[in-house]
């Protein structure tokens, strides 16, 4: 909470125009791209974690698809997930988000900016048009940000097992899934210091559907799992 503090009084001065801007790609007349409005929200990010005092690390990045049309399934340790995603990959993503976050200030103008989606995860009816909306935006070309723990971890880099059906869109749409993994995510929001600290995300190799193809979505929600804890534990050791 500390740093949260200490990354809005840093940047006070910028968030009216920030402000601004992010509410004016929310209109229904507006003519900047996704790309352009990602490119802007990723400056505005990084501007914002060198403030706080916050470096980000990506790796793997090259590892991508090279064509769109695909969901990244990262852990999810906080906060500064978001901030870490937007400040290291490359192209336009949507993300699922829990309804309750959705109505936050920012967060809801940004979410609408990037065509994000808000999930009510108590209604079940309203669940399943998510994963079918998904499903079609992935079809179409498009990415998104699908965090399968469904809640955030609070055992630092131990990861949670991951939900089965957020891994429902990905077999629908028959498109690649790619692991992340989120190292130190935690540190910045959840310890009571302003001191430097270093997030990392690396971006593992894709599963493509031929690889999951007749696995049941539990199965591939353990494969991802234990895919991404296993490059935490890797990276953990040679610290």
């Amino acid at each position: 909470m500390n740093r949260i503090v200490y990354m809005v009084l840093r940047n006070l001065y910028r968030a009216p125009y920030w402000f601004f801007v992010i509410c004016r790609f929310c209109r229904e007349n507006d003519h900047h791209t996704l790309e352009e409005r990602y490119a802007f929200l990723s400056r505005m990010v990084k501007k914002i974690n060198c403030s706080g005092r916050v470096e980000v690390v990506g790796r793997g990045v090259d590892k991508l698809p090279k064509k769109d049309g695909y969901i990244l399934f990262p852990n999810h340790q906080g906060l500064f997930d978001s901030l870490a995603l937007f400040a290291t990959y490359p192209r336009p993503f949507g993300i699922v988000i829990k309804q309750e976050a959705a109505k936050w200030i920012l967060v809801k103008q940004v979410i609408q900016a990037i065509k994000g989606i808000s999930i009510d995860r108590e209604d079940l009816k309203a669940s399943v048009e998510v994963i079918h909306q998904v499903t079609e935006e992935v079809k179409n070309g498009r990415n998104f940000v699908i965090f399968p723990e469904g809640t955030r971890s609070r055992e630092g880099n131990q990861i949670l097992p991951f939900k089965s059906g957020t891994f429902k869109s990905a077999v629908n749409a028959k498109c690649p899934i790619v692991p992340v993994a989120l190292i130190d995510s935690f540190k910045p929001f959840d310890l009571p210091s302003i001191k430097r600290v270093k997030v990392q995300v690396h971006y593992l190799d894709p599963i493509y559907p031929e690889e999951y193809a007749g696995m049941k979505t539990k199965e591939i929600a353990s494969l991802v799992h234990d895919r991404i804890q296993r490059e935490i534990n890797l990276w953990q050791d040679q610290e």
